[in-house]
């Protein structure tokens, strides 16, 4: 929150776009569909038709944020891009948060992708590597926690629209790093660096089951939102 307030006041077009489509999902789902498009998939594993149905679900809905900054109900501000827990430097004596790092992704966007990032990091307790799927959930608990102090600052530059596309933000992003992971994995795992074949499948699978668990608890989350409003 009080990275967003600082900066709030750059003006975004004279601010460089790092990383073009970068937290753009539209972008993420016209790259899964040349990749799925182009594959014969011999073996359609459960995992796999999972991941596919999935996605084709919610591919309508994917352009929430970016349909929103169309009818200009949002608008671009300077954004950290990579607000995820291990960008956050913590003070070991009081374990407070005292500063956000990794500044080389900084660019013009909408700041609903890093409020939804840093919740789909934060509320996933059991990482993004576990293999435990059917534990995989998003913790309502820390994810008022973490609005209640972003908000207490945030709340100065804040709309009365970007409040109304907040819950979009948080389960778009779980959506979307899915997505991420499974287009990889389709492709032959050419971006994020594995362990094993099916890495990025597995990956996949944890952030789509963080989605469902924010779909699963949408009224709690909006009820969240809403009380700091």
């Amino acid at each position: 929150g009080m990275f967003h307030n600082l900066i709030s006041d750059l003006p975004v077009d004279k601010l460089a776009d790092t990383l073009p489509g970068f937290h753009v999902t539209p972008t993420y789902l016209k790259q899964y569909e040349e990749v799925e498009t182009q594959l014969n998939l011999s073996s359609k594993s459960p995992e796999v038709e999972f991941c596919k149905e999935f996605i084709n679900n919610r591919k309508n809905w994917a352009y929430v944020l970016e349909n929103a900054q169309i009818q200009k109900r949002l608008h671009l501000r300077p954004i950290h891009g990579d607000p995820k827990v291990n960008n956050v430097m913590i003070d070991t004596n009081n374990a407070q948060a005292i500063s956000i790092i990794d500044l080389d992704t900084v660019k013009p966007g909408l700041v609903h992708y890093d409020i939804g990032d840093c919740l789909r990091s934060g509320c996933n307790s059991l990482g993004e590597e576990t293999k435990y799927l059917e534990r995989v959930s998003f913790d309502t608990d820390v994810c008022e926690s973490i609005l209640k102090g972003y908000l207490s600052v945030a709340r100065e530059f804040l709309t009365e629209n970007d409040y109304v596309y907040m819950y979009d933000a948080i389960r778009l992003i779980a959506f979307e790093l899915g997505l991420r992971f499974f287009t990889d994995y389709l492709a032959g795992n050419v971006y994020f660096k594995i362990k094993y074949p099916e890495h990025n499948l597995y990956r996949a699978l944890v952030q789509f089951k963080l989605a469902e668990s924010i779909e699963i608890q949408e009224s709690v989350i909006r009820k969240i939102i809403s009380s700091f409003q």
